[in-house]
């Protein structure tokens, strides 16, 4: 029982970290969008000469890319630091 509660204290403790931690990932030179962690974006910087009007589905390709390609990153990070916690133990779900 005191493993289980150390172990979900740990698991707080990560999962706190895990928030404040961000990745970055682009596309096409022209977007930057960086991922918390915890599995939210936290900011999406575009290059102002992208922003031509006739270019708006190769932007959004581009932003749709940048976004799923950080949030990955976020995800493998998140599932790492969650592991080390569980390490050994057999828990469904984890």
């Amino acid at each position: 029982m005191k493993q289980a509660a150390r172990m979900q204290q740990q698991m707080e403790q990560v999962q706190a970290q895990l928030a404040l931690r961000t990745v970055e990932a682009t596309s096409g030179g022209a977007v930057k969008v960086t991922a918390k962690c915890d599995g939210t974006l936290a900011g999406i910087k575009i290059d102002p000469q992208a922003l031509n009007p006739a270019d708006a589905q190769l932007l959004e390709e581009m932003i749709l890319s940048a976004a799923n390609q950080a949030l990955s990153q976020a995800k493998d990070i998140s599932s790492s630091e969650l592991g080390k916690v569980t390490a050994g133990m057999n828990m469904p779900g984890f």
